[in-house]
């Protein structure tokens, strides 16, 4: 069965502003031979690590609402330059804008169930071809 997660994205305030942080980080890890695929480390290892490698997403938490999700292409163990061992998260170089969520401020991450998590915008009228600010405007004045 498949499962997710859901954390904070800590200093985002758009969506667009982590998906051009994304792709600057991929451009030089490409240009220096690496990897390019973006990579979030956690302190913890999921223990339901089987469940979310069967087509489990990463859903980000921008400005206290869920509006994005990535897929997770793999789990490493690492370990910091302070010798603590850490959980790197592989994501999909893809991110997909989702029906935004609102959700309180948490530590860490959460897993979150399927039947649960907000579904993907469509071109087709969900919003996906809409400016960040607009659908954020439309969130706010409860349009949306």
């Amino acid at each position: 069965m498949t499962v997710h997660l859901v954390k904070l994205c800590v200093g985002v305030d758009r969506l667009e502003q982590l998906r051009d942080w994304q792709a600057m980080r991929s451009a030089a890890r490409r240009a220096r031979g690496e990897r390019a695929n973006p990579w979030h480390i956690t302190r913890m290892m999921p223990r339901r690590a089987q469940e979310l490698l069967d087509g489990g997403s990463l859903y980000w938490v921008i400005k206290r609402m869920v509006q994005a999700r990535q897929r997770i292409l793999g789990l490493e163990e690492v370990v910091g330059e302070d010798g603590i061992r850490r959980c790197r998260l592989v994501l999909d170089e893809e991110l997909i804008a989702t029906q935004p969520q609102p959700r309180r401020p948490f530590q860490g991450w959460r897993y979150l169930d399927p039947k649960d998590a907000p579904p993907d915008l469509d071109v087709q009228g969900g919003g996906a071809e809409l400016p960040d600010e607009l659908r954020a405007h439309l969130r706010e004045i409860g349009a949306w």
